[in-house]
């Protein structure tokens, strides 16, 4: 046996010299990619142009409703920290005492040794918030919808979501492998075709919304929405990412402002670095779906559980949701109110209903980059969303709203932005409006690389 295996391994040997030697192929380099080419003709073009990029502006400490860029004070209206909660002496008192007693961080999966008693804490505390049973943290929002939805279907299931879902959403339903099919935005009666037409044919199905829409600030129809999963036997999942600590009157949610039973959506998701003012995402639901997670999601087994501190400053927040719902109510006084006097002003405010979120449609990219820019001369920081963010011609700054912006604040930012942005309409500014020369300076750039 030992000679039989002698010779098998010579004549692989044999066969191997012969074969003509594959000739050396160097990895290609990143510069080479057409990704990288992408992003230098986006610089290339905002050099030609004439138009500085608002994109990645540093802040100098932290940012609420006012913050500090290069020395400069100016109104904010790009942060995420609704209810004023980042800076309050309570969660950063507390964030203080967390790292003494823990470090900054877990150093370890929780599955193993990374659990700290704040973790049970902070799930216990949002089970609370949305009435449930159980919750699971995850260190990353955007981690949280790849975890979670990855871990509930897969490759025999479908996922139908609206068409203006999160994209850490779609992630998610990819690496699951699930079908996958959307539906009209906002449109209930959409998604019951849809349904009609799929849903007989998959063991599972998943209906994906958001509580408040990110781009839009807009909110999701949920009695309808509840009213169709209980006829079709679907999961329902709502984002509540923009939601907790804006809708409802103290500040709870989606389910608070509709007045519904919160176990009626069998999937509650949220992100910890808005209202909570810290970082990473939670998943709210049955004690099941909790021992599901922790057992089988990638994003948590085998993740490191999240930091101590960040855990205790969430925890802290939701404290003050709780024993503060008078920030809610300043918040929805704050967004009425931007919302009433943008659109007095004439602005294009789209589908916002002012709660969180309220975009000005501009329509032209450039001229949205623009206008944030000269905005930044008046003291208000509002950050431009772009193709391919948004589709060309529906480009729009977005403002967020907090309980922390006074009447002043909002009234300079509305002035500011109606004046700003006649003006570019007067002065034709825009992609369109490009001179000829730009054009053809521009027009090399705007090849892909086979040149067609």
């Amino acid at each position: 046996m030992r000679k039989a295996n002698e010779n098998v391994g010579r004549n692989r040997t044999t066969r191997l010299n012969a074969q003509p030697q594959q000739p050396a192929r160097p990895p290609v380099g990143f510069d080479a990619l057409p990704e990288y080419q992408r992003v230098m003709v986006q610089r290339k073009a905002s050099e030609i142009i004439g138009v500085d990029n608002p994109f990645y502006r540093s802040h100098d400490e932290a940012a609420g409703a006012t913050t500090t860029m290069d020395g400069e004070v100016y109104a904010n209206f790009a942060s995420y920290d609704y209810l004023g909660t980042n800076t309050d002496p309570r969660v950063t008192e507390a964030a203080k005492a967390a790292i003494d007693r823990f470090g900054i961080s877990a150093s370890a999966s929780r599955l193993v040794a990374g659990e700290r008693p704040v973790h049970a804490e902070l799930e216990e505390k949002l089970a609370s918030v949305y009435g449930v049973d159980a919750a699971v943290c995850f260190v990353s929002g955007y981690l949280t919808n790849v975890a979670a939805i990855s871990c509930v279907v897969g490759p025999k299931d479908l996922v139908i979501h609206d068409e203006f879902i999160h994209n850490s959403a779609l992630a998610g339903i990819k690496l699951s492998g699930a079908t996958r099919r959307l539906f009209k935005h906002n449109d209930v009666d959409n998604l019951e075709t849809v349904l009609n037409t799929l849903a007989g044919d998959f063991r599972r199905v998943l209906v994906i919304v958001e509580g408040v829409y990110s781009m839009d600030g807009d909110i999701a129809d949920l009695p309808r929405l509840i009213e169709l999963r209980n006829r079709y036997g679907f999961w329902l999942m709502v984002d509540e990412a923009h939601s907790l600590g804006v809708l409802g009157k103290t500040g709870r949610g989606s389910f608070e402002h509709f007045d519904i039973d919160p176990k009626s959506v069998d999937i509650w998701m949220g992100t910890l670095s808005k209202t909570t003012s810290s970082c990473g995402g939670y998943i709210a639901g049955s004690r099941a779906l909790a021992d599901i997670l922790k057992a089988e999601a990638g994003g948590f087994v085998y993740s490191v559980g999240l930091a101590p501190v960040l855990a205790t400053a969430a925890a802290t927040a939701l404290d003050i949701l709780r024993e503060e719902p008078d920030r809610a109510e300043q918040l929805h006084r704050n967004g009425s109110l931007f919302l009433k006097l943008a659109r007095e002003a004439g602005l294009d405010t789209g589908l916002s209903l002012g709660f969180s979120v309220v975009p000005i449609l501009v329509g032209d990219s450039l001229r949205s980059i623009q206008l944030s820019n000269e905005l930044l001369e008046d003291g208000v920081n509002a950050l431009p969303i772009i193709h391919p963010a948004v589709p060309e011609g529906m480009a729009r700054l977005r403002f967020f709203i907090t309980s922390d912006h006074t009447e002043e604040q909002i009234r300079h930012a509305v002035e500011s932005t109606a004046r700003r942005l006649k003006d570019l309409q007067d002065r034709n500014f825009g992609l369109a409006s490009l001179s000829p020369e730009k054009l053809m300076q521009l027009a090399p750039l705007l090849q892909s690389p086979d040149n067609t």
